[in-house]
């Protein structure tokens, strides 16, 4: 690991922990040469799969793409942006522990709605209405009637 500071090839690890829920290694190191220290982050390199456009196109994952439409529906709405990002997390690892090497667009609208619905029930009608292309005021009506029909969050951590 070469220094960042004297630029130096010789360092050492002092310290390695886990991070990022275990899925990275948090390393603090020093140079051998100028004595600063500076830490590295160290996780597994998978490669996200292509996406398959509606139109047939081919084209690379591209997460601010992911993360724009995300805060697009999120806009003007109290979500902490750790959450926003801990859903993008894990819809990255969905995509790559699905192993494909390309995957239809849809296959990640639908992850991005499951995850705004856990977020936020307006920004997912609002992903929704976009994503579904909805016509008429009847879809949104059907999709808001499925929020209201579903079981009310159990509230186990509050009653201890």
């Amino acid at each position: 690991m070469r220094c960042p500071f004297c630029q130096t090839h010789d360092t050492r690890v002092i310290d390695s922990r886990l991070a990022s829920d275990g899925d990275m290694v948090r390393r603090r190191r020093e140079c051998t040469a100028c004595g600063e220290r500076f830490t590295t982050f160290e996780g597994a390199e998978l490669l996200l799969p292509r996406v398959i456009k509606n139109d047939g196109i081919r084209e690379p994952f591209d997460e601010r793409k992911l993360r724009t439409g995300m805060q697009r529906s999120l806009e003007k709405r109290a979500v902490p942006t750790e959450a926003v990002e801990q859903a993008i997390n894990r819809i990255k690892k969905q995509l790559m522990a699905s192993g494909e090497r390309e995957l239809p667009s849809r296959v990640i609208g639908e992850l991005v709605m499951a995850e705004l619905k856990e977020l936020d029930q307006v920004a997912y009608v609002r992903f929704a209405s976009v994503y579904r292309s909805f016509q008429d005021v009847s879809a949104f009506r059907e999709v808001i009637e499925g929020l209201e029909q579903r079981p009310p969050e159990s509230s186990s951590n509050d009653e201890e």
